[in-house]
C-alpha cells in the first residue's frame, strides 16, 4: 500500500511546493510510482509538473463534487498528478457543510493508495481545513524549512497542529523529517539555523541540504522539474540525493 507524504509548512515561501515537485521527479527517475496532489489553490505544483490545471477535472471537484480521484489525474514524464487550480480556495468554506470534513480527502485516495507507492501532497502555506484534510491523510510530513532565523517560529505552529490532527483524526501520524532550503554555505546564519534545527530534532533533519540555485528557481517557468530543466545542475543534484535519502529515512520520528 502506498506511503502518503504531506508537505506542509505554514510559512510561504520556504520552498515547499519546490521540494514536493522535485522530489517527485526524483523519486520518479529511481522507477518508483508517484502521484502529487496539489492541495494549494495556487495550483504551483502542478504547473511545475507540466500540467495545464484548467484542462479537466481537479482536486475541487474530488473534494467538493465527489468525483472519482482516478478521473483527475493526469500522467506526466515526472509522475502522476492530481491538480488544482483557484477553485480550490473556495473548498475551505464548501467543507465546513460536509460530514466528516476533515477526512474528505482521506476518503478519496483510499480507493487509489494501493496503485502508488508513494502519495506526495503540496498543502497550502496555512493550516485551514485543505491543511487538516492532508495530514489526516498522510501517514507521515515532510517539512521543507528555509534557513532563515523565523523559520523556527513557523515550525512549532505547525507541529501544534499536527497534534492536534493526530490526536482527533489520525494517531498514526509521523514526521518523515525536516529538510533544510535555500542553504547559502557563504551566509553564517544559514549554519546557525540549521545547527539550531539539528539541535531541537537530531535525526529527523536530512543530511541533505537543498542549496540557493538559480536553475531550481528558472524551472517552474519551463512547466519542468530541475532535473528535467537542468541535469547536471547543483539543484538537481540535490534533490536527487534527497530522494536516496528519502529511501533510507527513518520513518518512526515522533510528533
Amino acid at each position: 500500500m502506498g506511503r502518503i507524504v504531506c508537505f506542509a509548512n505554514q510559512k510561504g515561501g520556504v520552498g515547499k511546493t519546490t521540494t514536493c515537485v522535485n522530489l517527485c521527479a526524483a523519486v520518479k527517475d529511481k522507477r518508483r510510482k508517484i502521484l502529487l496532489i496539489d492541495a494549494d489553490p495556487q495550483g504551483n505544483a502542478s504547473t511545475g509538473m507540466g500540467v495545464d490545471k484548467h484542462a479537466g477535472p481537479t482536486l475541487y471537484d474530488v473534494l467538493i463534487r465527489g468525483r472519482d480521484a482516478r478521473d483527475a489525474i493526469v500522467q506526466t514524464k515526472y509522475g502522476d498528478v492530481l491538480p488544482s487550480n483557484l477553485d480550490l480556495s473556495g473548498a475551505a468554506v464548501e467543507l465546513v457543510d460536509i460530514p466528516d470534513r476533515e477526512t474528505v480527502l482521506k476518503k478519496a485516495l483510499a480507493p487509489i493508495k494501493d496503485q502508488y507507492e508513494y502519495i506526495f501532497i503540496d498543502c497550502p502555506p496555512s493550516l485551514g481545513l485543505l491543511t487538516i484534510n492532508a495530514l489526516a491523510a498522510a501517514d507521515t510530513v515532510l517539512i521543507p524549512m528555509q534557513c532563515e532565523f523565523y523559520a523556527m517560529e513557523g515550525l512549532t505552529d505547525l507541529m501544534t497542529s499536527m497534534r492536534l490532527t493526530k490526536n482527533r483524526f489520525n494517531p498514526d501520524l509521523k514526521i518523515e523529517g525536516i529538510v533544510l532550503t535555500m542553504y547559502d554555505k557563504r551566509l553564517s546564519f544559514s549554519g546557525q539555523v540549521a545547527q539550531e534545527v539539528d539541535r531541537h530534532f537530531g535525526r529527523a533533519v536530512y543530511r541533505t541540504v537543498i542549496p540557493r540555485n538559480v536553475r531550481i528557481a528558472e524551472a517552474p517557468s519551463h512547466g519542468k522539474p530541475v532535473s528535467a530543466y537542468s541535469r547536471l545542475s547543483k539543484g538537481a543534484d540535490a534533490y536527487d540525493r534527497l530522494a536516496l535519502e528519502f529511501f533510507k529515512h527513518n520513518h518512526t520520528a515522533d510528533v
